[in-house]
């Protein structure tokens, strides 16, 4: 059986830090709002919200992630990436992320619709 690690994102970008590594190579950094809507037992529209953390390479596949903002519609393709790491309070803690190999600004008013 073929192994898979494989995730898709399209959502609203929120924070965005870059950093230069070495002389030439940049990585991004940046969350993506990913929303989901659904009807309670009352029957109450509610909008459940989930933040991923994404980090992009420059270069193959991903030439144009330097232009990612803060508010720009996303599709993101990448692979789930679990750290463990202790934090300055020494409790060890669990920290999930996407290591995108594609991402692709999207545009137009329709690009994030949802149904109910």
């Amino acid at each position: 059986m073929e192994q898979l690690n494989r995730i898709e994102l399209r959502g609203m970008v929120g924070t965005v830090r870059q950093n230069t590594v070495g002389e030439d190579k940049l990585v991004v950094h940046f969350t993506v709002a990913t929303s989901r809507a659904y009807r309670d037992q009352l029957g109450a529209a509610v909008i459940e919200t989930t933040w991923h953390n994404v980090t992009a390479w420059k270069g193959k596949g991903l030439e144009e992630v330097d232009l990612v903002k803060k508010g720009d519609k996303v599709y993101v393709i990448g692979r789930l990436k679990n750290t463990k790491f202790m934090g300055s309070d020494n409790i060890e803690r669990n920290a999930t992320e996407v290591i995108a190999s594609r991402v692709v600004i999207l545009e137009g008013p329709d690009t994030l619709a949802y149904e109910m």
